[in-house]
């Protein structure tokens, strides 16, 4: 019947799409819910245009700085409109080739709010789907704060900074995970005079300490103000700019304020016999982790949820896996380190921010951190060498290529005592 399906999916980000396709290649009848835009968050207000700018940003900073590398260019300029535009081309060109996907692949796209009735029933538009499994994958929201909620005008989301149309002189961000350091690095390169204001101890707090420690140095050195062991007190909003009083006595002024202290799950009722994978799941916020949640649910694909790597974009990037030096017992744990600047290839594009961290106990690595141009490859290197068991005599007996940001690998091992 045409309102009977196997597999009935709420949600098209990650975890959503990544469900319907692999459910699909498998012959299975699918039918996608999605009330807002199709791939979610991470594609149309997250991951990918996020991304796009800070890219942008990256290559403003490198046209500014080519005088090093013997090339001159005058009168450099931010269009920042043009900026907007090339991100929403972008996130349309990959949303209208994931909808020709869904489409290929035979999978029924409802352009519509959902509601589950129960386990094997989904109702949207007055019409009802049943379905043998259903799964939800609704995501997740911009965390809100009492006494800092948005007004979308001085107190702003990250869906909020990604809609702008012109650059602010000055703004203030609250928060120093992932995105309020991303969007920290973007608006800083376009010349916003940016200040950070976090909580905790030290900037970027789930990294290893000296990941963040160095994430902090760079910033100083780049020009980016920014408070730790600092809360926010109050908010005062005036004609044309906002005040923030802050714990440490301060009054810090900004034409706006980016709000980026995480996000949370989205309501959805909690049905026995219904699957929840992705953000709305409440476990690891990360895109990759919702994708391999679906694979495992869908094609039985298993993956090791202790090992999920996480990347902080921009220059230089920020990778890491594994534990943190802060959570081993000292004694009990081998350590090796380099700065990236005692790589050949890092001399060659003046590329020498950063440090390699490898964590090694019983001749195995446990955790691994970088802070690099190409991190986010790297990363992935060392994800696959500690899921494959792989131990630290048999990694350094590859051969690794010269000159890369690679052989750091190698060279980090070879100072392990």
């Amino acid at each position: 019947m045409d309102n009977e399906f196997d597999f009935g999916i709420i949600g098209s980000g990650p975890a959503g799409y990544t469900a319907a396709l692999s459910a699909a290649s498998i012959g299975k009848k699918v039918v996608l819910f999605e009330k807002d835009l199709i791939g979610g968050v991470c594609l149309n207000r997250g991951c990918i245009p996020t991304k796009t700018m800070l890219h942008s940003a990256e290559i403003y900073e490198a046209v500014n700085n080519s005088l090093d590398f013997g090339i001159c260019v005058d009168n450099c300029q931010v269009d920042f409109s043009k900026i907007i535009a090339r991100k929403r081309a972008v996130v349309e060109k990959l949303r209208n080739g994931l909808e020709r996907s869904f489409k290929n692949s035979g999978i029924m796209t409802i352009n519509s709010e959902a509601r589950i009735i129960d386990k094997n029933t989904i109702e949207a538009d007055g019409k009802v789907y049943k379905c043998e499994q259903i799964i939800a994958a609704v995501g997740s929201s911009p965390r809100v704060i009492t006494g800092m909620e948005y007004d979308h005008k001085f107190v702003l989301s990250s869906d909020d900074v990604l809609d702008m149309e012109k650059l602010p002189e000055s703004m203030i961000v609250i928060g120093s995970g992932a995105i309020g350091v991303e969007f920290s690095r973007i608006f800083k390169a376009f010349n916003v005079q940016v200040t950070i204001i976090e909580i905790a101890e030290n900037l970027l707090p789930l990294a290893d300490v000296e990941v963040s420690k160095r994430v902090e140095r760079i910033f100083k050195a780049q020009g980016i103000e920014f408070y730790t062991k600092t809360s926010v007190e109050k908010i005062e909003k005036q004609e044309s700019f906002v005040k923030v009083h802050v714990s440490n006595g301060k009054i810090i002024e900004a034409d706006c304020i980016l709000l980026a202290v995480g996000r949370v799950p989205n309501e959805i009722e909690k049905i026995d016999g219904v699957t929840y994978i992705g953000d709305v799941a409440g476990s690891i916020q990360l895109a990759h982790f919702a994708s391999k949640q679906a694979l495992q649910k869908i094609v039985e694909i298993p993956f090791d949820e202790t090992l999920v790597p996480s990347v902080v974009y921009g220059n230089p990037e920020i990778a890491w896996i594994g534990k943190r030096e802060q959570d081993l017992e000292l004694g009990t744990y081998q350590k090796a380190m380099i700065p990236i600047s005692a790589l050949a290839k890092s001399q060659c594009d003046n590329a020498l921010d950063g440090m390699m961290k490898i964590l090694v106990q019983e001749n195995k690595i446990v955790g691994a951190h970088i802070v690099s141009k190409e991190a986010s490859s790297l990363i992935q290197q060392l994800v696959i060498a500690m899921q494959a068991g792989i131990n630290v005599e048999q990694l350094k007996s590859v051969c690794f290529a010269h000159p890369t940001y690679s052989e750091g690998i190698l060279e980090c091992l070879m100072r392990l005592k």
